[in-house]
């Protein structure tokens, strides 16, 4: 039987162990940083993530490693003394078939004898840790009467397998089988077991069987793999230790680098990075602090032009207020008297009058971002019923509204909106959308809803007209921009107007939002607190929930001339305490 047929070594229990330990590691790891929960440590450390990967890597080579070298070991030492077993066998298979031979038995005793003393000359010669057990069996094919008794221990009978006995009893010459051997305290160890064909005086055939324990040299390959194991714990230790120092080393310029960065993205414009030395990492220093330095210079010059810009304006608009007060005295005194004059004359001083009323209310538009821009802007808080307010506004440009053929509907709630407001900014904002929504609402009809809640009020005007792309919704509030240039203008105007009413909501602690769809509409949402004081809270309004229109016309609350110019009654609208209550 080749030894091919048969296994060399059975791994014991702590082999096994090792090996689903390792393979078990492997796994995890090659898995962790692909994994759905990833640590934030991990995420974030660059270092971290190279180490594991040196780990992960290391540990497979080292497995490949292992398992070529513990084979290659077990291998080698398992042929070496495969070798000697065998050669040492069939030195004493000869022997014995020699005595044998050369033995005058004639009774079965003294055959009986003749193979008790083989057996104990056998044991004798290999004495030690490494002697084999002896068996002589009877071979089932012998047809002599003389029969004596098998040389053989229980234990020892068992490990003898069927195929190594037909194998000795077919064939002749040497066979070997490697078997699994269990000592007196139960341990199991590998050995092999060599078969030779024996013939006995009168008794006939026999198989001897000599049986050697590896016990030693399994405890030799246990030691050499233990060794390898804790070297290479130390070697992944040492690589994973070496790896990240490494790369945290090789990282901590670009961590200055990022933190600089950082510092140039809060507004420190003369953070700079540390450069040393000349290698790479110090190329990308003087590249990071050229850049810093040119978006510095670019960035002082553009504040310097803004400044220069809101200076002008500023300027500009202040020097133009004494000459257009002027004009405006003159135009008053020719319009009051427009009923004297000649058509021609009468209709130049109509038209004088309008385009001077627009130039004031464009450069009243240019004086107040020029107080927005200084900081010199001032509220004038006061409680205000938002209702009332929105209903002086539309009633105050019903004659646009005509003149366009818009219909505003204004769905107020049944109960006040009470706030704290500046009434001019709030006014102004609300009137900068009606008249936005107005030019933009192709005659379809201006819709305007508010409500309020513990916190907030808020306004929400629509229209269903030409409406507007995302592209024009996020630069709605832009200064100066206009969404379709050639569209004619209803309205004169500075493109100012949302720009301002923008600031004039963020100034009073509030938000303005815009919403639109092409070929469906727009729609604005504001929202303000109930107090100054008052953190704003979710809006009481969704900025896409449309009213649709109906055919009722507006019309404004019924008010009588006792109350119609009376100031607001605190305690009957905001509670009798005089704080701001829920609707």
């Amino acid at each position: 039987m080749s030894s091919s047929q048969y296994t060399t070594f059975r791994r014991t229990r702590r082999q096994r162990r090792i090996s689903q330990f390792l393979g078990s590691a492997t796994r995890y790891l090659i898995g962790f940083n692909q994994s759905t929960w990833v640590p934030k440590r991990l995420r974030r450390s660059l270092a971290l993530r190279m180490a594991i990967i040196m780990l992960v890597a290391t540990l497979v080579i080292l497995f490949a490693v292992g398992i070529y070298a513990s084979t290659a070991i077990k291998n080698g030492i398992f042929q070496e003394r495969l070798n000697q077993v065998l050669e040492e066998a069939a030195t004493q298979a000869r022997a014995a078939q020699n005595r044998f031979d050369q033995a005058p038995a004639s009774t079965v005793e003294q055959v009986q004898s003749l193979a008790q003393d083989v057996v104990t000359s056998i044991s004798t010669l290999t004495s030690g840790s490494s002697a084999p057990a002896v068996l002589i069996l009877r071979n089932p094919s012998e047809t002599s009467s003389f029969v004596i008794n098998e040389i053989a221990t229980q234990n020892m009978r068992e490990v003898i397998t069927s195929q190594l006995r037909q194998a000795v009893q077919q064939k002749t010459g040497q066979h070997w089988q490697s078997i699994e051997i269990t000592d007196a305290q139960g341990k199991r160890h590998p050995g092999i077991a060599v078969g030779t064909a024996v013939s006995l005086p009168l008794a006939g055939a026999h198989e001897l069987y000599l049986v050697y324990s590896l016990a030693d040299e399994q405890a030799a390959i246990n030691l050499v793999m233990g060794v390898l194991g804790g070297g290479g714990l130390a070697v992944l230790v040492l690589v994973a230790g070496m790896t990240w120092v490494v790369v945290y080393s090789v990282l901590v310029p670009v961590r200055r680098t990022v933190r600089t960065a950082e510092r140039l993205a809060a507004g420190d414009l003369n953070a700079r990075v540390l450069s040393q030395g000349q290698d790479e990492t110090a190329q990308l220093a003087d590249s990071f602090n050229k850049m810093a330095n040119s978006l510095q210079s670019k960035i002082d010059t553009l504040g310097q032009m803004s400044r220069l810009q809101q200076r002008f304006v500023s300027d500009v608009s202040h020097e133009l207020r004494t000459p257009l007060t002027t004009m405006r005295i003159a135009d008053d005194v020719i319009y009051d008297a427009r009923e004297e004059l000649d058509p021609a004359a009468l209709r130049s001083a109509e038209l004088l009058h309008d385009q001077i009323e627009r130039f004031d209310a464009m450069l009243a538009d240019l004086l107040e971002i020029s107080r927005i821009d200084s900081g010199s802007a001032r509220l004038d808080f006061e409680i205000v019923d938002l209702n009332k307010l929105v209903a002086q506004v539309v009633e105050d440009n019903a004659t646009l509204a005509e003149k366009v053929g818009c219909r505003v509907i204004f769905n107020p709630p049944k109960y006040p909106c009470a706030a704290e407001l500046d009434t001019r900014r709030v006014t102004r904002i609300v009137r900068n959308l009606l008249v936005n929504a107005i030019e933009h609402s192709e005659g379809n009809p201006v819709i305007i809803t508010t409500d309020s809640s513990e916190t907030a009020v808020a306004l929400r005007v629509s229209d269903h007209g030409v409406g507007m792309s995302p592209e024009v919704t996020s630069r709605v509030f832009d200064r100066f921009y206009r969404a379709d240039p050639a569209r004619a203008r209803t309205t004169g105007g500075t493109g100012l107007g949302l720009a301002i009413s923008l600031e004039d909501a963020r100034l009073s602690g509030g938000t303005l939002q815009a919403w639109g769809k092409t070929g469906y509409g727009s729609s604005f949402l504001l929202t303000l607190p109930r107090r100054h004081d008052m953190e704003l809270g979710p809006s009481p309004l969704d900025i896409t929930d449309y009213v649709e229109p109906t055919l009722d016309s507006y019309v404004p609350p019924q008010s009588t001339p006792e109350k119609a110019n009376a100031p607001m009654n605190v305690t009957d609208d905001l509670g009798n305490n005089g704080e701001v209550q829920p609707c």
